[in-house]
């Protein structure tokens, strides 16, 4: 389970919600599934906090987003993850979102980090970029876990070779996810291209990620209550709320 990333608003959250968050799914999993915390901050000694504190209580391993709002160069960017990775003993998986946190972690510097930084073994790739996504899968390392997480190109990702996906839409979509990966693992290619299809229309009924309340209500409307956003996010109106519940149930989601 990846958790706190952007669906899960964690930049919104205090850092005692967040290690508490950690704590009480691995108490609640057990040994049943891998728990990684996004653990990433907009400044460095936070982020080896949550890093430190996710390993201490259990986590399998870490996501760490780029730090946002003030512009870093790849000096700076790579002084951040170098400073996390080095701070813990476990596996640290970057996390590019440059739509959201401003700043890019370059193809080159992706593979100076994997090269360099022996805990560095993975990233969470989701900058709409697929000419990037295709060097990062020619030049890194072959060990190296590139994770798809643009849920409207899981089809060309897996194709490239993506290891997986952290989806938002998985989280109420997950049968489309799972043709188009099941699919494609099989070989049916025209199969697995018209999950996509079904994908896509629901990336555009979530606004992909532009308004988080609409996930939080499809999970409501399949009877799992996923409370509600922090402000400033805003929550649903009633008309949307109505169009919401209507396109679940022509996509079949309900």
């Amino acid at each position: 389970l990846f958790v706190a990333g952007t669906t899960g608003e964690s930049l919104l959250m205090t850092t005692e919600e967040r290690k508490h968050l950690t704590e009480e799914l691995v108490h609640a999993v057990g040994n049943k599934l891998n728990i990684i915390p996004q653990v990433g901050c907009l400044d460095t000694a936070t982020t080896i906090d949550l890093a430190r504190h996710a390993f201490a209580a259990g986590a399998k391993a870490v996501g760490v987003v780029a730090p946002g709002f003030f512009t870093y160069d790849a000096a700076a960017l790579k002084a951040h993850f170098k400073a996390v990775a080095k701070a813990v003993e476990g596996p640290v998986l970057l996390y590019d979102i440059p739509g959201c946190a401003k700043n890019k972690i370059s193809v080159e510097l992706t593979i100076e980090l994997a090269r360099e930084v022996e805990n560095i073994v993975g990233m969470k790739e989701s900058d709409n970029d697929m000419v990037s996504f295709g060097r990062l899968v020619a030049e890194l390392p072959k060990d190296f876990v590139l994770i798809n997480g643009v849920d409207e190109y899981s089809y060309q990702a897996y194709l490239t070779g993506a290891k997986g996906s952290v989806a938002s839409t998985g989280n109420v979509a997950a049968k489309f996810l799972l043709g188009v990966y099941n699919n494609i693992q099989k070989g049916d290619l025209k199969q697995a291209w018209a999950f996509q299809q079904k994908l896509n229309e629901v990336c555009k009924m979530f606004r992909y990620g532009g308004l988080h309340a609409l996930l939080k209500e499809a999970l409501r409307l399949q009877g799992i209550e996923a409370g509600y956003v922090r402000p400033p996010q805003r929550e649903l109106t009633a008309q949307e709320k109505r169009r919401l519940a209507k396109d679940m149930e022509r996509l079949g989601l309900v």
